[in-house]
């Protein structure tokens, strides 16, 4: 991380003229010792920064020079905060903005805080995917978040047919290759996903942000309401050591592993939205997998299993005749 703390004396010493050892060390939370390491280092490195010894010395860029951020532009700003400021980020990035934030230049800066809340990476697992989707509506959504402006949203629930409402945009989550967004409703908060919008069409009104509204404590508590939907049931059953890492996969965190039983099986229970949905995951498996329980989902899949078995052997008699 020395090349982080290199970034970080030199916005320093440009935002305070001149610094002691001391001062630097304090600054970067390092040693006086490793603080005029970095310091000998800019110098070395090309940095015209000198130090004056003596009562009242320091260290300073040589006629004033600077290294600064008046170049970037508001978007180029909040586009930094905002693929950085995360609250997925490393305490060594956000301790590094804090201190960028320093450079940037005035009118920017409520900019860049606002960009740095604006969304927030969730990676607990909720079923793995490598698929980063947010829609087409995406880039229109997070403009809002930042604009802090209202939003005619257009919504798609599965099974649903498309409807609108007036939504006010709070901030965007990454969730398991999902974006989510999540934002005021009349109801309340709710959580909106992007590959679900239809479109997204600003109202020009102020969006109405609660006072205390904090990103990552609203996250959590609507991930927790969607969560017990997602793993409202469970199913138990015997499982051939083989098929562990198949199921490993299928479930990831949902699945638990129990004891080895005499016959060389795994007990197991895998959680999901239903006993039907679980079942049918189950079903590919064959005979390496023998559900236990409940008796709802044995049911299905004795019904599952005469159904496919009409199904194919009447195309297979057919293919044979």
């Amino acid at each position: 991380m020395r090349a982080d703390r290199l970034v970080a004396a030199l916005l320093f010493l440009q935002a305070r003229g001149r610094v002691t050892a001391a001062e630097l060390a304090a600054e970067l939370e390092v040693s006086e010792r490793t603080a005029r390491r970095d310091l000998e280092a800019l110098l070395a490195s090309g940095v015209p920064v000198y130090a004056q010894r003596g009562r009242g010395g320091g260290w300073q860029l040589v006629g004033g020079a600077r290294t600064d951020l008046t170049g970037l532009t508001s978007p180029e700003v909040q586009a930094l905060f905002l693929a950085a400021g995360s609250s997925g980020a490393s305490p060594e990035l956000r301790s590094a903005l804090r201190k960028l934030l320093r450079a940037v230049p005035e009118p920017l800066r409520p900019h860049a805080e606002a960009a740095s809340r604006a969304r927030i990476v969730d990676e607990l697992d909720w079923s793995r995917t490598a698929v980063t989707e947010g829609g087409p509506h995406r880039t229109a959504l997070e403009r809002a978040v930042l604009d802090g402006v209202r939003v005619r949203l257009g919504y798609a629930r599965p099974g649903h047919e498309p409807h609108e409402r007036t939504v006010d945009p709070l901030g965007l989550v990454l969730k398991a290759g999902h974006w989510y967004m999540v934002a005021g409703t009349s109801e309340g908060l709710r959580s909106f996903r992007l590959g679900r919008v239809t479109s997204a069409e600003p109202t020009g009104e102020p969006v109405r942000r609660p006072a205390d509204f904090d990103l990552a404590a609203a996250w959590r508590s609507l991930a927790t309401r969607l969560e017990d939907r997602l793993l409202a049931a469970t199913v138990t059953a015997r499982a051939d050591q083989d098929t562990l890492p198949v199921l490993q996969r299928l479930f990831g965190g949902r699945l638990s592993i129990g004891r080895l039983l005499a016959d060389g099986r795994r007990e197991i229970e895998a959680a999901g939205p239903s006993v039907e949905v679980l079942a049918a995951q189950l079903a590919g498996l064959g005979t390496q997998v023998e559900v236990v329980g409940p008796p709802q989902a044995r049911d299905y899949l004795a019904r599952l299993g005469r159904e496919l078995m009409a199904h194919y052997g009447a195309l297979h008699e057919a293919a044979a005749a």
